[in-house]
């Protein structure tokens, strides 16, 4: 059941990504030809603003899937429906919070912006917070208890077709004029769809009792998970923050392009390792050590080729497929290839950090390791705040970059210590040959140029350098980690 449960996982986030990859490229670029880049920083700034409330859980969701791994697996029924009551009574005070978090902004936020009308930005951020509130409220305990069941694919389907609705009637709105407001709003409509099918699902597939009584908490480490969830909300929030306060909206567009492929990149990445934590749980709460062992060398060793694949032709190609995507955007100059450089290099260090990061979430150590969070959250404000002013879009890049490698070199050597008791040699022999790989990649490349700024002549530019990259990769990894990809290929044919 768990090999069957991690293929469709994989499967259908795979098919997740490509999803979203077509419809983020499609609807993004439809506002701003439609509305134009400062109304597209606007909505890229009020939506980083409320995602806020990803903050306020305080990283209760994360400890909830790790405190589900263990009665899931022992199918203790009384316990897994103790859980999700103490859940579901925590996100009701978010979702409550959230509203008078939007009130407020509603308030204020439109004062701190220059160039639209107070009711234009105002209903805006009304449209863009019903779909937030909706996931909070509704969704979110059923979609932890169907990750942490390693049932990921149920309400990744869900949302896969929640996207494609989308793009299709909010470009039929576009083309029919409406207001950026009704485009929001329509969004928030589909996606209310995602929580009430999930719930259809728990309730058939589950025996949850919704009345059982609380003796006593049984989510032990709730507020231990705070400082992981405010670092990965200041990873995903400081730039557009930042950029929104020290800077100019037509920065904050720039960023949010430029982002977009970024997200993508990173999604898809992740998404061919889906499922891995709660398998790692799983294996974690019947104890099988060896087999954990072994299947988190092999998720290890893959995740530092894929990400050094991926980004570093991302590196390479985001700057001119930027320039092709805003070819007909002349309010704002999007072509800057040395932020599209670090962009790609932080998130690349993110992904490498994915496996160690995996590790700890799936054996709980929340407490034991948040003081890191605090010290990467401090790193990336500082050197963003401190940057942005003279350099833009470069400053707060270099800061993410910095926390990023930071963190990642922090839980490697955690996990090594204290969780798998492996020598840190393993992720310094990765690091050091991903930079050698990185290096090669960029000089074989940096020879070929796009001749014009098309989709087809992109394409032909990318048809050169990533075969070239994926070549160097593959060499490089049979002759550094042959055993390695050997116990790889024997554990993907059983």
């Amino acid at each position: 059941m768990r090999k069957k449960n991690l293929f469709l996982n994989t499967i259908s986030s795979l098919s997740y990504e490509i999803i979203a990859f077509i419809c983020g490229f499609i609807l993004p670029k439809a506002i701003l030809l439609y509305y134009g880049s400062e109304v597209n920083g606007l909505v890229s700034s009020i939506t980083q603003f409320l995602s806020f409330i990803t903050l306020m859980d305080l990283g209760v969701g994360a400890v909830i899937k790790s405190t589900l791994y263990k009665p899931l697996a022992e199918k203790n029924n009384e316990e897994i429906s103790k859980i999700l009551t103490s859940g579901r009574k925590f996100f009701s005070r978010v979702a409550f919070l959230f509203v008078v978090y939007v009130i407020g902004l509603i308030f204020i936020y439109p004062l701190s912006v220059d160039g639209f009308g107070y009711g234009y930005t105002a209903t805006l951020i009304l449209a863009i917070a019903i779909n937030t509130f909706a996931q909070y409220y509704f969704g979110m305990v059923n979609r932890l208890l169907l990750e942490a069941d390693q049932k990921i694919y149920i309400p990744t389907i869900i949302k896969s077709a929640a996207y494609i609705i989308n793009t299709i009637s909010c470009i039929i709105l576009i083309m029919m004029g409406a207001g950026i407001q009704l485009v929001k709003l329509n969004t928030s409509i589909v996606f209310l769809l995602q929580p009430l099918l999930m719930a259809i699902y728990v309730k058939k597939h589950y025996n949850i009792n919704k009345h059982i009584k609380l003796t006593e908490e049984p989510i032990k480490q709730k507020w231990n998970g705070f400082a992981q969830h405010v670092a990965a909300y200041i990873l995903g929030a400081t730039d557009t923050v930042v950029l929104t306060l020290l800077s100019t909206l037509k920065n904050v567009s720039i960023y949010s392009v430029y982002f977009m492929v970024i997200s993508a990149v990173k999604t898809f990445t992740m998404a061919l390792t889906n499922g891995m934590q709660s398998l790692l749980g799983n294996m974690l709460a019947r104890k099988e050590d060896k087999l954990m062992n072994d299947t988190f060398s092999a998720y290890e060793t893959i995740m530092h080729c894929i990400a050094t694949f991926a980004f570093g032709c991302t590196a390479i190609l985001i700057a001119p497929f930027v320039s092709v995507y805003t070819k007909e955007i002349n309010d704002a100059n999007y072509n800057a290839p040395l932020f599209g450089y670090l962009l790609s290099f932080a998130y690349m260090v993110y992904c490498y950090r994915l496996p160690y990061n995996t590790m700890v979430l799936a054996a709980g150590h929340y407490k034991q390791t948040q003081n890191s969070a605090w010290i990467e959250m401090i790193i990336n404000i500082v050197i963003s705040v401190l940057t942005v002013i003279k350099f833009g879009l470069i400053g707060v890049a270099v800061g993410t970059l910095i926390a990023m490698l930071y963190r990642s070199i922090y839980l490697a050597w955690y996990l090594s210590r204290n969780i798998l008791n492996r020598p840190l040699k393993y992720f310094v022999k990765h690091m050091l040959i991903n930079c050698i790989t990185l290096a090669i990649m960029i000089y074989l490349t940096h020879w070929f140029t796009i001749t014009e700024y098309t989709y087809v002549s992109w394409v032909l530019f990318a048809l050169k350098v990533a075969p070239i990259s994926l070549l160097v990769c593959g060499i490089i990894n049979l002759i550094f980690y042959k055993d390695e990809l050997k116990q790889i290929k024997t554990m993907l044919i059983k």
